[in-house]
Parts: structure tokens; sequence; C-alpha cells
């Protein structure tokens, strides 16, 4: 048996989640549906493969432009 084992202990925070989820069963639906709203988006892979081909190469130093030395 492990030093620290602690039978059936939950924590604060595991029991007001299972709390809140007792009362509420349909709160992990509606917290899939609002991920989706703003997470779960479709790649578009070309204008990806494009943003990056159009990027510049950052020079070293910033703040140094080329015609100065």
């Amino acid at each position: 048996m492990h030093i620290f084992y602690r039978p059936l202990y939950q924590s604060d925070a595991t029991q007001f989640i299972n709390q809140l989820v007792a009362k509420d069963p349909g709160i992990e639906t509606r917290q899939r549906e609002g991920r989706e709203l703003l997470w779960d988006k479709p790649v578009n892979r070309e204008a990806w493969q494009e943003y990056r081909a159009a990027q510049v190469e950052q020079q070293p130093y910033v703040y140094l432009t080329e015609g100065k030395k």
C-alpha cells in the first residue's frame, strides 16, 4: 500500500464539480457546445500554406535597418 493512500478521499474541488454535475446533468453537453463555438474549427490547409509562404524572415535585430551602418 502506498504511504499517502487515502481511501475514498475527494478534494473540495472534485466534490464541488460532482455536486454541480449532479444538480445539472446537461452542463457537460453545453460545455462541449461552447467549445465547438470557439475552438473546434475546420482548418483551411491551402490558406495556411499561403500564409506561411508569405511570411518575411525577421532580421536578428529588429530595429536595425538595411540602409544604416
